[in-house]
């Protein structure tokens, strides 16, 4: 589990691509060339690791693009020491750009063999969510709310009415909306029964699954 000058000079071309195709946030540029994306993917895409693009990682799933990754990030204004639900670890990449920003970080994965492996990899890598657990992200971690900011790294039909709950007032959901391809969608909460919704085009993700835990 090496990582070399070699993999920092490509991490530092691809954030220079990424803030070409209009990423701003400096701390989520500054935390994508340091965290190795490339030991989160299978050993046959690890030449691949730092060019913009998705790969699978088991389970039907796939380690999302840098670009989708750094824009959804973007878009939750993250502060330090923000709590902060991600419903889908997946690679675990996502949620290390989270720990790397300083994000208390609660994650939910409803893959058992990508749960199994990313609660391994996350802690080796010396990334630490709080709460790290296998389950439906639907339901999110009512026990644990309200969040400052909400992220779901796969494509629902609609907004799941548990997460909205679970958001404070000012607080962000990210949300990829849609069937065959998603709608970028930002909800802010503005008060206990209003939110602000936003939308920033199609993007596409692995579906959002309810109650399909394997």
């Amino acid at each position: 589990m090496k990582d070399t000058a070699k993999h920092q000079g490509l991490r530092n071309q691809l954030v220079q691509i990424l803030a070409q195709k209009g990423i701003y946030d400096k701390n989520v540029l500054q935390a994508m060339s340091q965290i190795p994306r490339h030991l989160f993917l299978e050993s046959g895409f690890e030449d691949f690791a730092y060019q913009d693009k998705a790969f699978p990682i088991g389970a039907g799933q796939t380690i999302s693009q840098p670009y989708t990754v750094a824009f959804q990030t973007q878009l939750l204004q993250l502060k330090p020491d923000d709590k902060i639900l991600e419903i889908g670890t997946g690679s675990g990449y996502q949620t290390a750009v989270l720990c790397k920003m300083g994000a208390k970080v609660f994650t939910i994965e409803r893959q058992n063999e990508l749960y199994r492996k990313t609660s391994v990899l996350l802690p080796k890598l010396g990334y630490r969510p709080r709460v790290m657990m296998f389950g439906d992200g639907y339901k999110g971690l009512p026990a644990d709310a309200p969040f400052d900011g909400i992220i779901v790294t796969a494509g629902a039909p609609n907004i799941p009415q548990p997460l909205m709950a679970q958001l404070r007032i000012g607080g962000r959901l990210v949300i990829p909306v849609g069937e065959e391809k998603q709608i970028m969608t930002l909800l802010i909460r503005t008060s206990e029964t209003h939110f602000e919704q936003h939308e920033f085009g199609d993007f596409r993700f692995v579906p959002m699954l309810e109650d399909k835990n394997k």
